[in-house]
């Protein structure tokens, strides 16, 4: 019991004597000891780093997770699971559900009507893209948020814990050297204070030898955040490699379905609003309809020509592949004529290509004047 009070009166002089230090550095009534110039830029490097590696870390959790109550509530759970030392469950993502979603819809509206088989083909498509960010975020989180938040928690706090220690060996170094002062001054007015002296002094060199130390242990950390960038360099070269995978995948998946559905979409409207109502009741009429001329036989788009209006030019954004010959197959970056035709679906033009001619989607192209 002596002792816990002893220390504790030692730990409580000590504390005093720091805040006395403080206090007179601040007012400019005490002397400081300086770090060197090169320290200080590790210290103002070492801080850079936590500032913004910590603005990045919470930033990619927020692009990962936009919604702010969904990533708190993922948070929770993940921590209570960690705490059960338990495995947390597999989340669906939006677009998984959406998907669902649309699949339980196609049901109920019948697989065989054109809506409910669009739903289908959607439905399938967002799952699939709700698969490949699963993936991503995965990988995300193990290549490049787990590196971050490792130094957040482990390296940066032992680093701070480091630092403060270094600052408390600083202000017990600076007070001894305020008190041999003191003993010095006081010595040349009486000899009787000799003895104060040799203590202040073994109490200074007693206090350099610590600040010393510890120095030198900050010092080999702070020297360590060079580490952590080549570090964190490889796993933002990780993350891109991730994110470029993701968003090439659902590249490739929204095309596959743009043109499933670019296919198909003629066919389900010709089918329902296409034909004229008096076609049906006048064959010859129908005979003689320009949009009958390019519908009942595919190889009479040879004979379709240019309108009067004229024709224009159009890049071609994306490769496309024909259906069949009244179809013309593009290449991306490609200029080709179009121009459209009197009862033409609107999502179609006539396109040409030097002695090619065929139908072609318009959401492949890009109209030029």
């Amino acid at each position: 019991m002596d002792f816990s009070v002893k220390k504790l009166a030692s730990d409580a002089g000590v504390f005093f004597s720091r805040a006395v230090q403080f206090t007179q550095e601040n007012l400019g009534q005490a002397e400081k000891t300086e770090l060197d110039a090169h320290f200080e830029n590790l210290l103002a490097r070492a801080d850079c780093t936590k500032n913004w590696t910590e603005k990045i870390f919470r930033q990619t959790e927020y692009l990962l997770q936009p919604n702010p109550i969904d990533h708190t509530g993922a948070r929770i759970e993940e921590f209570l699971y960690e705490k059960l030392d338990r495995k947390a469950p597999s989340r669906p993502t939006n677009a998984e559900l959406l998907g669902h979603y649309m699949l339980e819809a196609a049901k109920d509206f019948g697989p065989g009507t054109p809506y409910g088989s669009t739903l289908i083909k959607v439905g399938e498509c967002q799952q699939r893209l709700g698969g490949a960010e699963r993936e991503f975020l995965q990988t995300s989180a193990i290549s490049f948020l787990t590196p971050l938040r490792n130094f957040l928690e482990g390296d940066w706090r032992t680093i701070s814990k480091e630092r403060r220690l270094l600052e408390n060996r600083r202000l017990d170094l600076d007070a001894c050297k305020a008190r041999l002062k003191k003993a010095k001054a006081a010595e040349a007015k009486a000899a009787l204070w000799s003895e104060e002296v040799d203590k202040a002094e073994h109490e200074l060199r007693v206090a350099q030898t610590e600040f010393d130390r510890q120095a030198e242990v900050t010092r080999l950390l702070l020297e360590g955040i060079s580490s952590t960038h080549v570090n964190h360099l490889r796993c933002l070269h990780e993350f891109v490699e991730a994110q470029t995978a993701y968003y090439n995948q659902c590249h490739r998946v929204m095309m596959e379905l743009h043109k499933e559905l670019g296919s198909s979409s003629a066919d389900v409207f010709s089918s329902n609003f296409g034909r004229n109502p008096s076609a049906s009741a006048d064959p010859d009429a129908s005979a003689e309809s320009p949009t009958a001329a390019l519908e009942t036989d595919v190889l009479q788009i040879e004979e379709v020509q240019p309108p009067a209006s004229g024709t224009r030019k159009a890049k071609v954004l994306y490769d496309y592949d024909a259906a069949d010959t009244s179809e013309m197959s593009l290449l991306a970056d490609e200029l080709i004529t179009v121009y459209t035709v009197p009862g033409m679906d609107s999502d179609w033009l006539i396109g040409e290509r030097g002695n090619q001619k065929g139908k072609v989607p318009v959401t492949y192209l890009e109209l030029l004047s």
